[in-house]
Protein backbone atom coordinates (compact mmCIF):
# COMPACT_ATOMS: atom_id res chain seq x y z
CA UNK A 1 0.00 0.00 0.00
CA UNK A 2 1.72 3.34 -1.11
CA UNK A 3 2.15 5.95 1.49
CA UNK A 4 0.51 4.95 4.51
CA UNK A 5 0.98 8.57 5.99
CA UNK A 6 -2.44 8.37 7.44
CA UNK A 7 -3.22 5.00 8.97
CA UNK A 8 -5.44 4.56 12.01
CA UNK A 9 -4.27 1.77 14.42
CA UNK A 10 -7.18 -0.90 13.03
CA UNK A 11 -6.05 0.05 9.91
CA UNK A 12 -2.36 -0.95 10.61
CA UNK A 13 -3.09 -4.18 12.68
CA UNK A 14 -5.32 -4.81 9.37
CA UNK A 15 -1.63 -4.69 6.91
CA UNK A 16 0.25 -6.23 9.62
CA UNK A 17 -2.37 -9.39 9.87
CA UNK A 18 -2.70 -9.81 6.13
CA UNK A 19 1.15 -9.69 5.47
CA UNK A 20 0.83 -6.27 3.55
CA UNK A 21 3.60 -3.89 2.57
CA UNK A 22 3.23 -0.24 3.80
CA UNK A 23 5.74 1.66 1.28
CA UNK A 24 7.58 4.56 2.57
CA UNK A 25 7.75 7.43 -0.31
CA UNK A 26 9.28 10.36 1.25
CA UNK A 27 10.38 12.67 -1.22
CA UNK A 28 6.64 12.36 -2.72
CA UNK A 29 5.36 12.73 0.48
CA UNK A 30 7.85 16.29 1.08
CA UNK A 31 7.48 17.40 -2.16
CA UNK A 32 3.32 16.61 -1.66
CA UNK A 33 3.26 18.12 2.07
CA UNK A 34 0.89 15.03 2.42
CA UNK A 35 2.37 13.97 5.52
CA UNK A 36 4.75 12.10 7.30
CA UNK A 37 5.70 8.20 6.99
CA UNK A 38 6.09 7.53 10.92
CA UNK A 39 8.79 4.48 10.19
CA UNK A 40 9.62 3.70 13.42
CA UNK A 41 5.75 3.12 14.57
CA UNK A 42 5.08 0.69 12.17
CA UNK A 43 8.49 -1.17 12.89
CA UNK A 44 7.72 -0.82 16.93
CA UNK A 45 4.06 -2.72 16.83
CA UNK A 46 3.37 -5.53 18.83
CA UNK A 47 2.37 -6.21 15.39
CA UNK A 48 4.89 -4.41 13.13
CA UNK A 49 4.44 -4.06 9.59
CA UNK A 50 6.67 -4.75 6.61
CA UNK A 51 7.94 -1.65 4.79
CA UNK A 52 9.09 -0.91 1.09
CA UNK A 53 10.89 2.37 0.44
CA UNK A 54 10.73 3.52 -2.93
CA UNK A 55 10.83 6.88 -4.87
CA UNK A 56 6.85 7.31 -6.41
CA UNK A 57 8.12 10.05 -9.06
CA UNK A 58 4.98 11.00 -10.07
CA UNK A 59 4.21 12.93 -6.87
CA UNK A 60 7.97 13.01 -5.99
CA UNK A 61 10.92 14.68 -7.42
CA UNK A 62 13.67 12.03 -8.02
CA UNK A 63 14.29 8.33 -9.23
CA UNK A 64 17.57 8.03 -7.16
CA UNK A 65 17.14 5.34 -3.75
CA UNK A 66 20.00 7.58 -2.45
CA UNK A 67 18.48 10.62 -2.62
CA UNK A 68 14.78 8.60 -1.22
CA UNK A 69 17.27 7.61 1.42
CA UNK A 70 18.39 11.15 2.40
CA UNK A 71 14.56 12.66 2.28
CA UNK A 72 13.86 8.92 4.35
CA UNK A 73 16.57 10.04 7.28
CA UNK A 74 14.88 14.00 7.13
CA UNK A 75 11.34 12.49 7.33
CA UNK A 76 12.04 10.05 10.27
CA UNK A 77 13.63 12.73 11.91
CA UNK A 78 10.86 15.41 11.54
CA UNK A 79 9.02 12.33 13.72
CA UNK A 80 12.00 12.99 16.41
CA UNK A 81 13.26 9.96 15.53
CA UNK A 82 16.99 8.59 13.93
CA UNK A 83 17.54 5.94 11.29
CA UNK A 84 21.03 4.98 11.54
CA UNK A 85 22.43 3.92 7.83
CA UNK A 86 22.76 0.85 8.34
CA UNK A 87 18.97 0.18 8.71
CA UNK A 88 18.61 2.43 5.53
CA UNK A 89 20.99 0.55 3.50
CA UNK A 90 19.37 -2.50 4.96
CA UNK A 91 15.85 -1.17 4.10
CA UNK A 92 16.68 0.03 0.35
CA UNK A 93 18.86 -3.05 -0.34
CA UNK A 94 17.22 -6.49 1.74
CA UNK A 95 14.47 -4.68 3.62
CA UNK A 96 12.56 -4.13 -0.37
CA UNK A 97 13.68 -7.49 -1.42
CA UNK A 98 11.75 -9.22 2.06
CA UNK A 99 8.63 -6.66 1.42
CA UNK A 100 9.04 -8.04 -2.86
CA UNK A 101 9.02 -11.99 -1.25
CA UNK A 102 12.07 -11.90 -3.52
CA UNK A 103 14.85 -12.02 -1.23
CA UNK A 104 16.05 -15.31 -2.17
CA UNK A 105 17.37 -13.76 -5.33
CA UNK A 106 17.62 -10.18 -4.55
CA UNK A 107 18.70 -7.69 -2.05
CA UNK A 108 21.96 -9.85 -0.48
CA UNK A 109 25.49 -10.84 -1.65
CA UNK A 110 24.51 -14.79 -0.63
CA UNK A 111 25.85 -17.16 -2.76
CA UNK A 112 23.01 -18.06 -5.61
CA UNK A 113 21.38 -14.22 -5.33
CA UNK A 114 21.26 -12.48 -8.52
CA UNK A 115 24.17 -9.74 -7.80
CA UNK A 116 22.37 -7.06 -8.69
CA UNK A 117 24.98 -4.61 -7.57
CA UNK A 118 25.90 -0.81 -7.57
CA UNK A 119 29.91 0.04 -6.50
CA UNK A 120 29.27 4.06 -4.66
CA UNK A 121 31.95 6.35 -4.69
CA UNK A 122 31.84 8.49 -1.30
CA UNK A 123 34.32 10.75 -2.84
CA UNK A 124 32.29 11.57 -5.71
CA UNK A 125 32.21 15.46 -5.50
CA UNK A 126 34.65 18.23 -3.60
CA UNK A 127 32.01 18.52 -1.06
CA UNK A 128 32.11 14.75 -0.44
CA UNK A 129 35.57 14.44 -0.49
CA UNK A 130 36.27 17.25 2.54
CA UNK A 131 33.72 15.40 4.56
CA UNK A 132 35.36 11.76 4.17
CA UNK A 133 38.79 13.42 5.38
CA UNK A 134 36.89 13.52 8.88
CA UNK A 135 35.03 10.23 8.55
CA UNK A 136 36.46 7.25 10.78
CA UNK A 137 34.04 4.46 10.87
CA UNK A 138 31.93 2.72 7.88
CA UNK A 139 28.57 3.80 9.66
CA UNK A 140 29.61 7.55 9.21
CA UNK A 141 30.91 7.08 5.39
CA UNK A 142 27.78 5.42 4.72
CA UNK A 143 25.82 8.80 6.26
CA UNK A 144 27.53 10.66 4.07
CA UNK A 145 26.75 8.87 0.96
CA UNK A 146 23.18 8.47 2.32
CA UNK A 147 22.55 12.26 2.99
CA UNK A 148 25.08 13.62 0.05
CA UNK A 149 25.15 10.98 -2.43
CA UNK A 150 23.27 11.25 -5.93
CA UNK A 151 24.06 9.79 -9.69
CA UNK A 152 27.42 10.76 -9.36
CA UNK A 153 28.26 8.70 -6.45
CA UNK A 154 27.20 5.57 -8.76
CA UNK A 155 30.84 4.37 -10.20
CA UNK A 156 29.54 0.92 -11.64
CA UNK A 157 26.40 -1.39 -12.12
CA UNK A 158 25.92 -5.05 -11.92
CA UNK A 159 22.78 -6.52 -12.82
CA UNK A 160 22.69 -10.72 -12.16
CA UNK A 161 26.56 -10.62 -12.15
CA UNK A 162 27.19 -8.89 -15.07
CA UNK A 163 28.46 -5.09 -16.02
CA UNK A 164 25.25 -3.00 -17.01
CA UNK A 165 27.37 0.04 -16.34
CA UNK A 166 31.16 0.09 -15.99
CA UNK A 167 33.38 2.62 -14.46
CA UNK A 168 30.57 5.89 -14.81
CA UNK A 169 33.25 8.22 -13.34
CA UNK A 170 34.90 8.80 -16.75
CA UNK A 171 31.63 9.94 -18.18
Amino acid sequence: FGHCIHLTEREADALSDSGSVAVFCPTSNLFLGSGLFDYQRFRRRDKPIRIAAATDVGGGTNYSMLRTMDEGYKVIALNGEKLNPFQSFWQTTRGNAEALSVVEKIGTLDEGSDADIVVLDARATPGMRLRMETVETLAQELFLLQTLGDDRSVREVYVAGRPAKADMSAG
